[in-house]
């Protein structure tokens, strides 16, 4: 039972710390304010409205009971109600109303209908509280004639409850305005801190992050940023080892093909050359993924421009269907380096490589597909694993290290987004990229 209301709240509660905080100081300061009018209004106004308009109704019966009895007198009778009590004092035998003037869901009007159906009976009064700003009108009926009172709207109900409702909402809403301002103030460290982590996460540079905010945020801000300089310290070595590891290797090769070249026996040299092209390709791989580590600014990449250079490059092997304009932010030599990666393997394993751009909501979606052999499915997860070869399956004649596809799933999951691999229309191997914008 508690698990499913617990559930239930954090189904309807908001997501976002800063609405969180807000309900935290909003919700008591409302609530307080509802059981502070409804009490007054409750216990006050109303038992007030209705002694004010059990009075008054009071005075209508003894007005109607002293004109029973005294007829004679009446000029006298109205002007003395009309300079003590404000009451307009009319009769007449005017036929009575059909039509209520009452108002339905009016506290003044109905408590006015309870005095006066308890005193004159269902059917013998009439009166309208919207008719006159400041006055309400009643009528009477007497005998064969019609009592016509218009007295002041302060004798039926109290002028205050607007002064209190107005007095006990302002401040509230002072206070919450003065509350949104703190917490904006609260939540915009977090908020940057939040920004900060997701760029970081994606592989870019956080140079001019700042902690700022409450102590806590502070703390978290600077441990955040001493870690996000370790792991880049870390890379950025990394990289250089790798990098000069294979420049420095690049020598002694250099040398040995200069060597076998002057080799007579030809054969000998063949083979060895062979041996060595195999090493040069193995640094090149080498110093391809150092490079992916390498700093590259973050900016608006249009998706179709990008694809349509790698098409130019690619001639006729290469057929690309992108119909919209996607623009989404990322790294351009980094995704142009792992969409080239995947369509020349593509192009190397089979003959033709068509890739097709599909927009959703908010996901950008490439589907990158070729004729060739194709890969296992029980395959799929190593693949993406450095130095993984799967040369059988493939191709027996293709040699490599086997950093490409960890490679392309680097640079896309540092942009946001996945890499999924399946079995292709042309029964070759399908690659499925998402990339968010």
């Amino acid at each position: 039972m508690f698990y499913g209301l617990n559930k239930f709240i954090k189904v309807i509660l908001p997501k976002r710390l800063f609405y969180r905080a807000l309900i935290i100081v909003a919700a008591p300061t409302i609530i307080l304010q509802l059981i502070i009018t409804i009490v007054f209004y409750d216990s006050i106004w109303i038992k007030a409205n209705k002694n004010t308009t059990r009075a008054l109704v009071a005075q209508l019966k003894t007005i109607e009971e002293i004109y029973k009895n005294d007829k004679k007198n009446l000029d006298f009778f109205t002007d003395s109600y009309k300079n003590n009590f404000n009451f307009e004092i009319g009769i007449n035998q005017d036929s009575f109303p059909e039509i209520s003037g009452e108002r339905k869901f009016s506290p003044m009007d109905r408590s006015l209908r309870r005095e006066l159906k308890s005193t004159f009976g269902s059917n013998n009064y009439w009166f309208s509280t919207s008719k006159f700003k400041n006055a309400v009108e009643i009528k009477i009926k007497s005998e064969n004639e019609v009592i016509e009172f218009i007295v002041p709207k302060e004798l039926v109900s109290t002028s205050s409850v607007r002064l209190f409702v107005l007095w006990t909402t302002l401040p509230s809403i002072v206070l919450i305005i003065i509350a949104l301002i703190f917490l904006k103030n609260q939540t915009k460290p977090l908020v940057r801190l939040a920004k900060a982590a997701e760029r970081f996460g994606k592989g870019d540079y956080v140079n001019d992050f700042r902690p700022s905010g409450a102590q806590e945020i502070r703390k978290a801000a600077y441990e955040f940023d001493r870690m996000a300089k370790r792991i880049n310290r870390h890379l950025n070595q990394r990289s250089e080892m790798l990098s000069g590891i294979s420049h420095d290797l690049r020598t002694p090769l250099t040398r040995l093909k200069l060597q076998l070249a002057m080799l007579k026996q030809k054969d000998l040299s063949k083979n060895m050359s062979k041996d060595i092209d195999e090493m040069e390709k193995m640094l090149n791989d080498y110093l391809q993924f150092a490079k992916t580590q390498t700093h590259e600014t973050t900016t608006n990449i249009n998706l179709k421009i990008l694809l349509d250079k790698i098409e130019i490059d690619s001639k006729e092997k290469l057929k690309i269907n992108c119909a919209e304009n996607i623009t989404l932010k990322g790294r351009p030599l980094a995704l142009k380096r792992s969409f080239e990666n995947i369509i020349q393997n593509g192009l190397i394993y089979g003959e033709n490589v068509h890739v097709e751009v599909q927009k959703g909501t908010n996901r950008a979606t490439v589907l990158i597909e070729d004729d060739g052999p194709g890969i296992p499915e029980d395959q799929f997860k190593n693949v993406f694993k450095p130095f993984f070869r799967l040369d059988k399956s493939r191709s027996l004649n293709k040699s490599g290290v086997g950093l490409g596809l960890a490679i392309v799933e680097d640079i896309i999951n540092s942009h946001g987004g996945n890499i999924q691999l399946g079995k292709s229309r042309f029964n070759g191997l399908m690659v499925k990229v998402s990339l968010p914008f």
